[in-house]
């Protein structure tokens, strides 16, 4: 007689895959959408945002090929993606410094309602990444991406308000420089966890 074990874990393994599949799809349109709202309204904040979905959907993507494979290779898949949000933060500090040094007159309207859709898409992809924060470290590392999401959305938002009551554009830039270092951050807490979870296995 089955105990039903193969069968519960088929379910939740297709329930993973079924949020990562959506979870992609999401950060993806919302990367395209930041990013040309960002270089039209010229602001370091929202392509920050906006690269900081290309590499959760690169996450996603791996996390979602991790799913049903060996805790070792979780392992590695959660190295991968620390990896890549590590590369974005310092890809991120390097466009504000750009910026700061060629100028930039960012579009605050732009920048806030931009930021509000994504902060919308961002906030219902980490309800549903909610169950697996306590999870496996490859689905654990996609809950932590989101989370720096979510940060960063509120963020752009207030930077947006404020280049709009001053008129300048350096609360963009400092807005566009936090958001690299926390995303830098949380790369290496993930990095961490992913080698502890290495270890482990």
């Amino acid at each position: 007689m089955s105990c039903g074990c193969h069968s519960d874990q088929s379910v939740e393994t297709a329930a993973q895959r079924g949020v990562l599949r959506l979870a992609l799809g999401l950060n993806a349109t919302m990367f395209v959408v930041g990013m040309v709202a960002g270089l039209i309204g010229q602001s370091s904040s929202l392509i920050a945002d906006a690269l900081d979905m290309l590499a959760d959907a690169s996450a996603y993507a791996i996390a979602l090929g991790a799913v049903g494979r060996s805790a070792r290779f979780k392992a590695g898949a959660a190295s991968l993606s620390g990896g890549l949000l590590l590369v974005l933060g310092i890809l991120v500090l390097l466009d504000v410094g750009r910026r700061a040094l060629v100028g930039s007159e960012p579009e605050s309207m732009v920048m806030m309602a931009v930021a509000f859709v994504s902060l919308l898409v961002n906030a219902t992809v980490l309800r549903m990444l909610g169950r697996y924060r306590e999870g496996e470290v490859h689905l654990r590392a996609t809950w932590i991406f989101t989370r720096v999401d979510v940060i960063a959305n509120i963020g752009v938002m207030l930077s947006g308000l404020l280049v709009w009551l001053t008129g300048a554009r350096f609360p963009d830039l400092v807005m566009g420089a936090a958001i690299g270092i926390y995303v830098a951050k949380e790369a290496i807490e993930i990095l961490s966890e992913a080698r502890e979870a290495r270890r482990g296995a």
